[in-house]
């Protein structure tokens, strides 16, 4: 038993590997184009203290302050 279409589950073909057909790789081209596969971004916690221009470190490490 050969690889199989990521879109579809059927046979992939020589041709159209990893899919089975044009409709397929056109459907995963258009889920890439609408951003289908993007891959989720956690935003880090925020480390820096506007108000005061000094870093904030919760883990015992000495704070930093900007050179200036």
């Amino acid at each position: 038993m050969g690889p199989r279409c990521p879109i579809c589950g059927k046979a992939a073909t020589g041709e159209q590997r990893p899919f089975c057909s044009d409709r397929c790789t056109e459907v995963d081209l258009g889920r890439w184009l609408g951003g289908a596969y993007a891959i989720p971004a956690v935003e880090p916690q925020d480390d820096v203290d506007l108000d005061g221009m000094e870093l904030v470190s919760d883990d015992n490490r000495p704070a930093c302050k900007p050179q200036g």
